[in-house]
């Protein structure tokens, strides 16, 4: 690949401090830099997307070409947003920031935290890294599950554990899901090395506090902080294990126990367990399996437009993978549900796996939260390079907002998939909710925070992974293993996000506790609605408040933008208000049964 230089002059470098003249001069040059470098990094942006959208939509086993072109593609990226010329060029121009505009001191900081994951300085460990990365993605979602010897996707193992009553047959599925893991394992301690080597060389002491440092924290400031919002929510997330031990044991007829096993609970991490309650006369699912698939993408993007958002372009429904592939595809892709912004520009796709059903009813309103963040920010004010969530908690809070939005009752009789005049317990309704949001809190916060804080800044030692795994997975969820998880296992890796997207689950926690934010002021404030029973569809009121949220992506503070457009700080206070009646609820509900997680972590 051609090297690109941005380097500065000398004599920019070295200007009169006290010349307008010069300072608009430098402000010049310093653009005109800027500009070269965003073209740059747009073109090699889509080529490493282009290559990694094939990678995950047509695995085919054997197929060595589609990695090393994602490989090949992957590494030139690197080499770019990582050159020693780059890196020169953010750190000199940063040297005299107060003679920059704000927004180009922003781009500089993006120039340089980009070049933190790849700088040149770490040499063939760069190439090391991209190559196991590619090979462990190949790993998981190539994987073969098998079970009675049969091959099965991930989500008819999902589907039994969410629907069996057969707890034999739900603990076989459950450890046909973690089998993968043994596969994973070695490469998860390769990419630990390479990672926490790649960004030693700009001053990181490790990849967790690379990645938190993008929030303006350090590593003990972001676990501190994931900690407080446990703590926060632990009263009713305490409630709700009490509630399930015994309900689940009484599903089951077993005895209660202290811990919940795994493979009682619906869900493989155990991190969602609205599948063990169904709300009568609220049941989306009877009428969603009516419907088809691409109708719930058609009336997912009807809701947008009815917010005052655009269309979404042609090319998405021409280029994105929405659909389950068909027996005879002869290839394989990844079932996780995804957005993508393949050039921060026009090019917006998604890969997911549609069915008519209620799950996928919200995760389409959530994926579709992302892609019209990507269409919004990517507008003239915002450069190339910034077009990103004001902070990375933003887009899923964007896109979980939607999804708790698009399960509330008057939202669903406006597609007519809840009768409008049927009688419903929104005391159960709240339940299902706490059993989504609250339940995800311990396990993203707590979980998969704490172990890869312990796995990137601990140097977790590879014999105690699973070992270490489950001691948080009590701790913060009070769930244990239906049997020994030795440490042939690494249960942790069958998780995608511990293999591709390391050190970043946090963003879901934060997300969670900035959406009943959000949703809390656009009831209260612009829909003057109840927040257990509100409508968004059709208000452009809503829409507009969102539009605010998402023009300026990644151009400005994350926190100054909290405050501007909220008037307040990142704060769970929202949340636990939301779930309050629950919590009294669960505690009569709970009266005379044994709790066996502490009142305080």
């Amino acid at each position: 690949m051609k090297k690109v230089f941005f380097g500065l002059s000398v004599s920019v470098l070295l200007f009169s401090c006290g010349s307008k003249n010069n300072t608009e001069a430098y402000q010049q040059e310093i653009q005109a830099k800027l500009d070269a470098y965003n073209t740059t990094w747009q073109s090699l942006l889509k080529a490493s997307a282009e290559a990694e959208w094939a990678l995950n939509t047509q695995i085919v086993e054997g197929d060595t070409v589609t990695g090393k072109k994602a490989e090949e593609a992957n590494k030139a990226f690197a080499e770019f947003t990582g050159s020693a010329e780059n890196i020169a060029f953010a750190q000199n121009a940063l040297k005299q920031k107060d003679k920059l505009k704000p927004l180009q001191v922003k781009q500089l900081e993006a120039i340089l935290f980009m070049a933190g994951g790849n700088p040149a300085t770490a040499g063939e460990l760069i190439d090391k890294r991209i190559a196991a990365e590619t090979e462990q993605t190949r790993t998981l979602f190539g994987y073969d599950f098998k079970l009675n010897d049969k091959s099965v996707t991930t989500n008819e193992l999902d589907e039994i554990l969410k629907s069996s009553t057969n707890l034999a047959e739900r603990q076989q599925a459950w450890e046909v899901s973690k089998e993968v893991g043994k596969a994973l394992k070695p490469g998860l301690v390769t990419l630990r090395e390479l990672r926490n080597g790649v960004v030693k060389p700009l001053g990181y002491s490790d990849y967790f506090a690379y990645q938190v440092s993008e929030y303006g924290m350090t590593s003990d400031e972001m676990v501190q902080t994931c900690r407080d919002m446990i703590n926060d929510v632990w009263p009713v997330y305490r409630e709700l294990h009490t509630w399930a031990r015994y309900t689940l044991a009484e599903k089951y007829k077993q005895p209660v126990p202290d811990m919940l096993p795994a493979h009682w609970v619906p869900n493989r991490w155990g991190q969602d367990w609205t599948a063990m309650i169904e709300v009568q006369g609220f049941d989306p699912d009877k009428e969603l399996r009516k419907k088809s698939a691409e109708w719930i993408m058609i009336e997912g993007e009807k809701f947008y437009i009815s917010l005052g958002f655009d269309s979404l372009p042609k090319s998405f429904y021409e280029k994105s993978s929405l659909y389950p592939l068909p027996p005879d595809a002869g290839y394989k892709k990844n079932n996780h549900a995804s957005a993508w912004h393949m050039d921060n520009d026009k090019d917006v796709r998604s890969l997911m796996s549609v069915e008519p059903n209620a799950e996928w009813w919200e995760t389409v309103l959530h994926e579709l939260g992302h892609i019209y963040y990507y269409m919004t920010y990517s507008n003239p004010d915002v450069p190339i390079i910034l077009r990103g969530g004001a902070n990375r908690a933003y887009h899923e809070a964007m896109g979980t907002l939607i999804g708790l939005a698009s399960m509330q009752k008057p939202f669903l009789e406006q597609y007519g998939l809840v009768p409008a005049d049927v009688e419903v317990d929104m005391t159960q309704v709240l339940m299902k909710e706490a059993l989504n949001y609250v339940v995800m809190l311990p396990w993203a916060a707590g979980v998969m925070t704490e172990f890869e804080y312990e796995l990137y800044g601990k140097n977790l030692p590879e014999n105690e992974y699973n070992k270490r795994w489950w001691e948080l997975v009590a701790k913060y969820q009070g769930i244990v293993p239906p049997s020994a998880r030795g440490e042939e296992y690494c249960d942790a890796a069958s998780k995608t996000h511990i293999n591709n997207d390391a050190a970043q689950y946090y963003d879901y926690a934060l997300s969670t506790v900035l959406l009943f934010q959000f949703h809390d002021h656009i009831c209260t404030k612009i829909l003057k609605q109840d927040t257990h029973a509100a409508n968004y569809f059709g208000s452009k009121e809503t829409g507009d408040f969102l539009k605010k949220l998402m023009y300026p992506g990644a151009s400005v503070d994350w926190r100054e933008h909290l405050k501007e457009t909220l008037g307040s700080e990142m704060s769970a206070k929202p949340m636990t208000d939301y779930f309050a009646p629950l919590t009294d609820y669960l505690k009569k509900a709970n009266e005379g049964r044994t709790y066996t997680l502490p009142e305080k972590l």
